[in-house]
């Protein structure tokens, strides 16, 4: 017995915790994560290759993140004053049905073959305009079906999925391209995302506690930039992820890559979906064994570290010319970039007072959705100029010494130490 249960106890310290699931509201809505996390990474593998297969342009690949970024920018901001305004399973319904509709015509369109890179352009832009929304409201939801001791296992357990979908996703993709083509990517997360309807309307009524908040006006939204320029070591946490994600994310140069350097036939093959899949394949594995992380307390470090050695696998992954190498690469870049995550994360809890914690989740969420698209954009550009090794090494090595430069700015930083009890 004494062996069996110390095993027990060293595995309850390293895998994720699964009992906000016995909560039934939050196992529905678990389970709609479950149903449309592969298929939202379908779409997402198919967007920029269909961009790729119409222009034959990195440089249109990267267009796709500016045209994503304008609506994350203005409804990411936005988003989380609605959640507090209104009914959040409605409003969760709502966005939801905006995305599975606009997934419909960028069905439709492939299917219709019209050939046309700017319909998809700005069927994306509203696509994700509808997804700024949902995604703050959807944590929202999160923290009012699970106590409050729950929710850190409950956002594991919604995480490990997300990353369980962004690795099998784009590898279903790379298989099912050239057997049943593109536009059937689109219409899987059509179907998937019509099942998350179903539960998430099963969820229970989540009106505002004390009825309709306030409308949120724009200078709510400068009083929380005002605040965050006074917090130095939350200013450095955003400023350290923005130089990560904008100058070492190299995912627009995915599709060019799995083509011309590692040998994919045009319509699609395993490589991209292997190459798409490798980041989330790193953060998944860090995320089912991440009970070691709690015993870090200097955590402005461990940022440091974690996005230096993202830059380091980027830059790697650039200049790899074997598939399976890149592949090992970009898997330790999603990694490093998981354990940056986590504390990033819990840095923003703790350190930002109450009435200012949603708006700065508002600029988180625009960080970390936005990044990549501003980073989808220089990379392709840079790629279409200098080609995908420049782009990618150069990027990588930049991520160093950029942050290493912000950290010399900004010492509190790497001063910082998590609260002990």
């Amino acid at each position: 017995m004494p062996p069996r249960s110390g095993v027990r106890k060293l595995l309850g310290r390293i895998v994720v915790d699964t009992r906000p699931l016995k909560i039934a509201a939050f196992r529905r809505l678990w389970l709609s994560t479950v149903v449309t996390a592969v298929g939202t990474q379908l779409t997402a593998v198919a967007v920029p290759k269909q961009v790729f297969d119409l222009t034959g342009s990195s440089a249109y690949v990267g267009l796709t993140g500016l045209v994503a970024l304008v609506p994350l920018l203005i409804f990411g901001l936005w988003g989380g004053a609605v959640a507090d305004a209104v009914d959040r399973r409605k409003l969760l319904f709502v966005t939801n049905v905006g995305v599975a509709i606009t997934s419909a015509l960028l069905w439709l369109q492939a299917f219709a073959n019209f050939g046309s890179v700017w319909l998809v352009l700005g069927l994306l832009a509203v696509n994700q305009a509808f997804f700024a929304i949902n995604m703050p409201t959807r944590g929202a939801v999160v923290a009012r079906l699970v106590p409050d001791e729950l929710l850190p296992s409950a956002n594991a357990l919604n995480t490990t999925m997300s990353t369980f979908g962004a690795v099998f996703g784009p590898l279903l993709a790379g298989a099912l391209i050239p057997v049943l083509g593109l536009s059937t990517l689109y219409l899987i997360d059509v179907v998937a995302l019509t099942i998350t309807l179903f539960a998430v309307w099963r969820l229970p009524p989540i009106p505002p506690l004390n009825g309709p908040s306030r409308r949120a006006g724009l200078g709510d939204v400068i009083d929380g930039f005002r605040y965050l320029s006074g917090q130095k070591v939350l200013l450095a946490s955003f400023v350290v992820d923005i130089i990560a994600m904008v100058f070492g994310m190299p995912r627009a140069l995915i599709p060019e890559m799995a083509e011309r350097t590692f040998g994919d036939p045009p319509g699609g093959a395993p490589a991209l979906g292997w190459l798409y899949a490798a980041l989330p394949l790193g953060a998944m594995l860090i995320g089912l064994f991440s009970g070691w992380l709690t015993r870090i307390h200097r955590q402005g470090v461990a940022v440091v570290v974690s996005i230096c050695a993202w830059g380091a696998a980027v830059a790697a992954f650039g200049l790899a010319h074997s598939l399976w190498l890149a592949v090992v690469f970009m898997a330790l870049a999603g990694a490093a970039d998981m354990v940056s995550a986590v504390y990033r994360m819990a840095i923003l809890q703790v350190a930002t007072t109450d009435e200012m914690r949603g708006r700065l989740q508002g600029v988180f969420t625009v960080v970390v959705a936005g990044g990549p698209r501003i980073a989808d954009l220089t990379h392709g550009w840079g790629a279409a100029a200098f080609g995908t090794t420049a782009a990618a090494s150069g990027g990588g090595v930049l991520v160093i010494v950029l942050v290493c430069a912000s950290i010399l700015l900004l010492p509190a930083f790497w001063r910082y130490r998590a609260p002990t009890a």
